[in-house]
């Protein structure tokens, strides 16, 4: 219960500072920004890093599918 009040008492304080500073409010937004874009950053990395090994695998896989397409076009256009 009191950190329930502990987390009032300081969103009450940042919103006071908030509502009395525009310049405050300015930053609060940029850093909330920040922090979106350094997880969508991270999230993109660990998503498409050949060094992550289920990465390594989707992309030997769309490898050898996109292979084996070109490999029964060329067989239809021999024959």
């Amino acid at each position: 219960m009191i950190s329930l009040y502990f987390w009032l008492g300081l969103f009450l304080i940042v919103g006071y500072f908030v509502v009395t500073d525009s310049s405050l409010a300015t930053f609060l937004v940029l850093t909330q920004k920040r922090v979106e874009i350094q997880y969508k950053k991270l999230k993109w990395w660990v998503m498409n890093s050949p060094d992550n090994p289920i990465v390594k695998y989707m992309i030997w896989r769309r490898s050898m599918r996109l292979a084996k397409e070109l490999k029964k076009e060329l067989e239809k256009k021999d024959v």
